[in-house]
């Protein structure tokens, strides 16, 4: 009865947001005036069978992990978020694990931010929002699963970045990372995935057992950033991380100064994110 009742819920939630306010295009023949499965799957960072099983009460057990994207991609209210933790048999993370909820305050602060690169991560840098125009810029993150959608581990494990470094700025990116990870392992001592997710990185790489041994600490700067990107080249811009403290989320903004030759191919990153949107729906 749960898995009907889960999937009932989906659907219902998923039919009243519109494309455009989750910052896809609305344009095309629709059915409803929601949210299409494949556009929940792509914003939710799940496949669409999956999806699709949920709502059909074919699949049931879904993880924690994807009860909570969920809940930001449909942008349920907190009441309505632990109702859908109740229908997957499931109790809401508490306070010892990091937070992972994208509140309605916040929602609205980036749903006025289309035309801008943006990305929320929660405080140990696992990403849990990008806009459209942040995907375009910096790679499509929909395809990261687990430990892949965090930025400290996507850095020491190899996974090749579109920002460029000079290695004087890449150690000054590394040792804000650990350290921002560090504060984060401190705030959550019981969140045994944040645990495993370092254990595993003192492992995988020298270079992150080697900064977290020396005690680092301090927090992540960020100014400017060069992207390589592959169709307009390389554009540097203006990197800001906004801090919403009271949830303890990272907020990324990318901006250049109007009338730039960035500004211009920002714009053009952003064009070129439509048409890829506009052609996968």
């Amino acid at each position: 009865m749960a898995a009907t009742e889960l999937g009932q819920a989906l659907r219902r939630w998923r039919e009243r947001v519109p494309p455009d306010a989750a910052g896809l295009p609305s344009g095309g023949r629709r059915r409803a005036a929601g949210l299409r499965r494949e556009e929940l799957a792509l914003l939710a960072g799940i496949s669409v069978d999956y999806v699709t099983r949920l709502e059909q009460g074919l699949a049931a057990n879904p993880s924690v992990q994807v009860v909570e994207a969920l809940a930001r991609a449909l942008r349920l209210s907190g009441d309505e978020r632990t109702y859908l933790f109740g229908l997957a048999g499931l109790v809401p993370p508490g306070p010892e694990v990091v937070p992972a909820f994208i509140t309605s305050s916040v929602q609205r602060l980036l749903d006025r931010l289309v035309d801008t690169p943006v990305a929320v991560s929660d405080a140990a840098m696992t990403l849990l929002l990008a806009n459209p125009v942040y995907a375009a810029l910096m790679g499509d993150p929909s395809a990261l699963r687990g430990f892949e959608r965090n930025g400290v581990w996507r850095n020491f494990t190899g996974m090749p970045p579109r920002v460029r470094h000079t290695p004087e700025e890449r150690r000054a990116f590394e040792a804000g990372l650990v350290s921002e990870l560090r504060a984060a392992a401190a705030r959550y001592p019981g969140d045994r995935q944040l645990s495993s997710m370092i254990a595993q990185l003192r492992t995988r790489s020298g270079r992150f057992a080697e900064l977290w041994d020396a005690g680092v600490v301090g927090r992540l700067a960020t100014s400017h950033k060069t992207i390589e990107h592959p169709q307009v080249g390389t554009l540097t811009l203006d990197c800001d991380l906004l801090r919403v403290e009271e949830n303890d989320l990272h907020i990324l903004v990318y901006s250049a100064e109007p009338g730039t030759e960035a500004a211009e191919k920002l714009r053009l990153v952003s064009v070129l994110g439509t048409q890829s949107l506009t052609e996968s729906g």
